[in-house]
This record gives C-alpha cells, structure tokens and sequence, in this order.
C-alpha cells in the first residue's frame, strides 16, 4: 500500500486538490484557488442497497444480513495505488461558441480497495485551469458487479456561507425563477421559491439543483454542477444549513431506488467551476470536455437554425393547439375528426402556416416550426393517457404533403413537434414511425415535449430511466438524421458534444413563462451562469410586444424585458437553435429593430465575454462562423447598468461600421419597454463605446467590415 495522501496542481498552478483517506478509511478531498479554500474537505463515496434474496417457494424478499457492510461503498476504504497524468489537446466541436476548444488537464486516479469486502472503487479528478471533474469508476470485479444505489454521498463543503442563485430541488421541473440569497437563508426562502408546475416533486426544505452558481464574500465565484449524465439519476444537492456542506442528492425511481449499475461502469462527472473572474465561468468548456468526442460519423447534415413558428400565439392563448370543441375525449383511430366542428382558433392550419412559411423565406430564416398539428391534443394534457398521440396523422385542416411541397419551393425547412405529454412507452412504441414520416415530409429537426407527470407512473423527469430515453431518443435520431431540440427533459450535461444532433434544450425556465405571469427581470443574466454551463437553451426569445393581453384580452401577463434586452439574447444566450418568438404582425411594426434578429448568426467561430457579474449584467462579442461579422449582446437585471465595450477584439488593420441597437433613455421594462435607439457607429479596434442599459433592458451591436471609405461617408467615428 502506499500513502494515503496525494495532491495534484491544475495546468497553471492557480488550483490545488488534495485527497486522503480519513479515519474510518473514508475518501476525502478538498480544493484550493490560489491559496483559498473553494472545498473544504469533504467525503466521498456511494451506499447501496440491501442485497436480499427471495425464499424458495415464498417469493418473499429477506435481507441476507440486516446489518449488511456492504451497502457502504462510503468507507472502510485503503488506497491500493494512484496516477497522475497529462492531458492536452484541441478540438473542433460540429457547432458552437468557437471553432476550437482546447481540453488541458491533470489527472489523479486513485485506486481503493475495502480489504473487508475485497470489492475496488477508483475515483478519477482532473483538475483543469478553471476547475475540477471527478468521478466514481468501478472496474469489472468479482464481488461486485450488479448493484443497485441507494444515494451518492458526494459532499461539497463551502469555505463559507456563500451567496448563491438557486431553483428548489426537485425531481420533475427546473422551470423556476431563481432566488438570490445567502445558503443559510434557503430554507427560509424555499416556499416562496415554489411555483406551479404541471409536474414537480420536491424533496427537501435546502435542495437546489445544479448547476448552483455562488460568488464568495472574498469575490470568488463558484459553480456546481454535473457532465456526462448517462444511464445514471439526475444529481441535485441538498445542503447541510449548519455547516454548509451540500451533499448529492439523486433522482429516485417508482420503487425509491437511485440507480442500477453493472460494472465495469462510471458515474457522471460532478464538476466544481471556480474563478475570481465572473468572465472565467461563462468560457468554461470543462463540461463539454468532459464529454466523449463526437460518435457521429457523417455531421453534414447537423445545421444550426434561425427559425419562426406557430407557437407563441398558444402560448399566449390567441391560437389553440386542438382543432375541435366537441370531443370531451379522444380515442385514436375511434374518433372521427370529419364529423367535428372546427374550432375556429386552431393556430395549425395549413392556410396560416403558409403565412409563417412567406414570412420566414422573406426575412432569411431557415425554418419554421409548426406546433398542434397532429390529432389528439383535445385531451392531451392530466389524464395519465398512455396512447395519447400517433405523431403521424394531421388534423383535418394541416395538409401535409401541401405544407412539405409549399416549404419546399420557398427553400424553407419544416421542425416537426412532438409532444409526448410524458407517456414514454407510447413515444417510443411509435419512434420510428414518427422519425420516418418526418424524413418522408421534409422534417430534418423536431421539438419534443414532455409535458405532466411521467408514464410508467411514478417514475421522474429526471430518473436513470427516463435519461436513458431521452438519450435513446437522439441516438435514434441519428439514424433518421434528425436535429432534436428536447423540451422538459433533464437539464444538459454536455452530451451534445458526443452527439451533436442534440442541437437544443429547453429544461428551465424559458420565454414562455413570460406569457405566464412573467419572468424575474434579471433571469437571463442568471441563466448563462446556471442552465447554459450544460448547454445551449432554446429559449425562445425575440418577444418586442410586452403586454400579452393585446393577443388574449384575457390573458394580462407582461413581458419583464426591453425589446432590446430581447435583441441581446440571441448573443448572451449562444446555441445553434435560436427562434424569432413573436408574431410576424408584431416584427413588421418593428421592422428596423428586427433586422438584427434577421442579421445575427446561430454558429460562431470566436466568443469574448466582455464583462459579466451574474444576476446583474452580462456582456458577450462573438464572430460568426466562416465570416468576419461581429455581433455583441448586453443583458441587463434591475438596475441600470453603464456597460463598456472595448472593440479591441476586433482585426486592427481594419476599419467596421458597428449598427447599435440600445435601449433610449427613458426605456424600462415595465414603464417603457419598446423605447429604442438605432446609431451607427465607424470603430476600430481601439474604439471604446459607454452605453446605459435601462431596467430589464441591454442592447445588440452588428459589426461588419467596411470594404472600402466610401461606405464610411457620413458615419459618425467611435474613438
């Protein structure tokens, strides 16, 4: 045996890990930054389940050992041996927020053994520039191969009682607006923190989800969170209030159990982001690094998207997704559609998704999404249905082959919705049906749902076994060629670097809610901290009309956002999914401000985060892909926030007119919100621009190279 204790140094020495084993032979670790503690020391470890076995010709399940040891895979452990080693290279990802990702870390992997049990566990750490990953590995062994978990013991010892932006933990919804306290006062906080949802199972007055983004009173922010979640149970963290210690927290299936594993197998990477720079979280890629490479041979066709859609007049409650009033129920291939009376509000019909299909080709969007095409959504929703849809057979007013022929012609591309309202076995008894009639349609992308409580009931939206669905899901997609953007699925942990496809999410809390009541100004300066460290959201953003009730009279929500806080979006909110939420009646009121929607890219090759503080304001330029245009977005919260740009990313040998979408300065959220301001601008690399984002407001920047000076006659130089 060797020592107990090993410490490993981060590539440029500013991150310190130290592991040993405590008294009891229990895994312990703890993690410095440049001399401050980030993770005091904390345990390690998982416990099982209690082996039984069912008496002959009883069925009856008994313990073999009521006080078995070997359910605790948390101690008793020795140190059989460990490695250190170097990695580092650069690779390019299929879509992103730059074209090469450099994946540079040291690695410790100790190997330890229970003498009592003689069963191996190894725990993996890398330790990267701006953090650490590690993981439990369990080599194939003879006492222990199959084994179920009954919780995993990962602790997280804060060095204080830090602040943190935090949604309440739960088995089933992220889509909660976040709460900014200090960790002791969470559990104060928590019932005021809980919001409808159509499906939620809280579990604790102190869990939160990941990732939990904290600053330290000290100015060091942290970030806890997860990559690579597969076939295992979503981790949350619940918090020892005492003595600020979070401890994973895994999502239980219908028999309470919180995973089965057969070695030889891993656990998902848990992962500790930490800077003293708030910048330095937002350009991590520790979790897509911590990801397998890309498994998908051919990426050809895998194409970021600009796209409109029949969506948001439902949301709203304009439009409706059902075709019919007559029918309390809906039984599939029983229920006659041709025998009902059209509504008079259904949003898919073939005549209105043309205009979406015209508006689209007209403004250079790619595709258009088309949402309560498919029969059975008049008793879609609470009814624990199991054959609630077909995904194949149109309402009597959506003339496919019609729509796939018109798209066509107008070089416009269709996403297919598919809502599963969380019957799992239904969805995947008619997958490849549903994915074939797509290719056979002209669908190359498709939005699932996953709306209310899961079937098989009881299970959760984010056990091992609806993650293994979602992920079978994609994998199957592969073999269509199919883009998916999965609504109410678990929150991502990267994994669309192995399967790029993957291409969008949505698992928070997105624009919708907007029309729900409305979101907290200061959400998406919250979100690109949070959700978006496991990657890209379709948010669905683009929303210039605040007052939803001028679409619903009875609906009086207001959008918490300036129109150009709305603009910003498309750039602090990076993914190669981006939607132009609004109605096009509402875009074509606003058609000088909508042009930066219509200019801004969905793929960059180069991303500079300008200035960030989370919860308060955020400041992102990127480069297009395979161009020399620049766009630059400034999300803002509640206050107002004079923010510097400092163009001196931009090629020195040039010279670009920047076009400067801003908030006026009387604009606020809720008092003026589509008050906006359109200047342009000569700059160069050394020009610098002051600008005042208002209340919930912010502001867009094109950027394009001048070819030549006449271009710049006339336009006002920005020193």
């Amino acid at each position: 045996m060797v020592s107990y204790s090993q410490s490993l140094k981060s590539p440029n020495g500013n991150l310190t890990l130290t592991f040993d084993i405590q008294n009891g032979g229990v895994p312990t670790y703890q993690l410095s930054y440049k001399g401050k503690a980030v993770i005091k020391p904390s345990h390690l470890g998982l416990e099982l389940k209690g082996e039984k076995q069912v008496e002959f010709g009883t069925g009856i399940a008994v313990d073999k050992t009521p006080a078995d040891p070997t359910t605790s895979l948390y101690n008793g452990f020795k140190l059989k041996n460990s490695t250190t080693s170097t990695f580092d290279e650069t690779w390019n990802p299929v879509w992103g927020e730059e074209k090469a990702i450099r994946n540079h870390y040291n690695e410790l992997k100790v190997e330890l053994i229970q003498p009592n049990t003689q069963r191996q566990m190894n725990i993996c750490f890398r330790l990267f520039d701006d953090g650490l990953g590690f993981r439990y590995e369990f080599p194939e062994q003879k006492n222990l191969t199959y084994f179920v978990i009954r919780e995993e013991h990962s602790q997280f010892a804060m060095a204080g009682d830090h602040t943190a932006m935090w949604i309440p933990g739960d088995y089933d919804t992220q889509e909660y607006d976040y709460t900014t306290s200090k960790l002791s006062e969470i559990r104060g906080l928590m019932k005021g923190a809980i919001t409808g949802n159509a499906s939620q199972t809280l579990f604790s007055p102190t869990g939160v989800q990941t990732a939990l983004m904290m600053k330290t009173a000290d100015g060091l922010y942290i970030n806890l969170h997860e990559a690579a979640l597969v076939n295992y149970s979503c981790m949350s963290l619940n918090l020892d209030d005492k003595n600020m210690v979070f401890e994973s927290w895994l999502t239980p299936d219908a028999q309470g159990n919180k995973g089965y594993l057969q070695a030889p197998c891993t656990s998902p990477w848990r992962t500790v982001i930490v800077s003293d720079d708030a910048r330095d979280i937002l350009a991590s890629r520790i979790t897509l690094n911590l990801n397998e490479p890309c498994k998908i041979k051919d990426v050809s066709w895998i194409k970021p998207t600009k796209y409109v859609g029949v969506w948001w007049e439902m949301i709203t409650g304009k439009s409706s997704w059902s075709y019919t009033n007559d029918f309390p129920s809906i039984q599939l291939g029983v229920t006659d559609y041709a025998k009902a009376k059209p509504n008079g509000t259904h949003g898919a019909n073939t005549a209105h998704v043309k205009e979406y299909i015209d508006f689209a080709a007209a403004n250079g969007f790619d595709a258009v999404l088309v949402e309560g095409w498919n029969v059975g959504w008049e008793d879609w929703f609470g009814h624990s249905k199991d054959y609630v849809f077909d995904f194949v057979t149109p309402y009597p007013d959506f003339d496919v082959q019609e729509i796939h022929r018109y798209a066509a012609s107008k070089g416009i591309k269709m996403i297919m919705h598919h809502e599963t309202s969380s019957s799992v076995r239904n969805y995947e008894r008619h997958m490849d049906q549903a994915y074939q009639f797509m290719k056979d349609n002209g669908y190359d992308a498709v939005k699932s749902g996953y709306v209310g409580d899961i079937i098989p009931r009881g299970e959760h939206h984010y056990g091992q076994w609806i993650n293994n669905h979602y992920l079978y899901a994609v994998q199957k997609a592969v073999d269509y060629k199919i883009m998916v953007n999965g609504h109410e699925a678990v929150r991502p942990t990267g994994l669309c670097r192995t399967y790029p496809n993957m291409i969008g999410n949505e698992s928070a809390r997105g624009t919708e809610y907007q029309a729900f009541g409305g979101s907290k100004p200061n959400h998406t300066t919250i979100l690109p901290f949070t959700r978006l460290i496991g990657g890209p959201m379709d948010y669905t953003p683009g929303i210039f009309e605040n007052d939803i009730s001028k679409y619903n009279p009875t609906n009086h929500s207001w959008c918490n956002s300036t129109l150009c806080n709305q603009l910003s979006l498309y750039v602090t909110m990076a993914g190669p999914l981006q939607m132009a939420a609004d109605l096009p009646e509402t875009y074509n009121k606003f058609k000088d401000a909508f042009q930066f929607i219509k200019d801004v890219a969905v793929d960059w090759d180069e991303s500079k985060y300008l200035e960030a503080e989370p919860g308060q304001y955020l400041t992102v330029a990127r480069k297009a892909k395979n161009s020399n245009k620049w766009f630059v977005g400034c999300t803002n919260g509640e206050n107002i926030h004079q923010a510097t740009v400092d163009f001196s990313f931009l090629d020195p040998a040039k010279k670009y007119i920047a076009t400067l979408y801003a908030d006026a300065p009387n604009a606020h959220y809720k008092k003026n919100p589509q008050a906006y301001v359109i200047s342009r601008y000569v700059v160069t690399s050394k020009s610098k621009l002051m600008q005042q984002a208002a209340p919930g407001g912010g502001f867009a920047i094109s950027i394009v190279e001048a070819t030549d000076n006449a271009q710049l006659k006339g336009i006002k130089k920005l020193k």
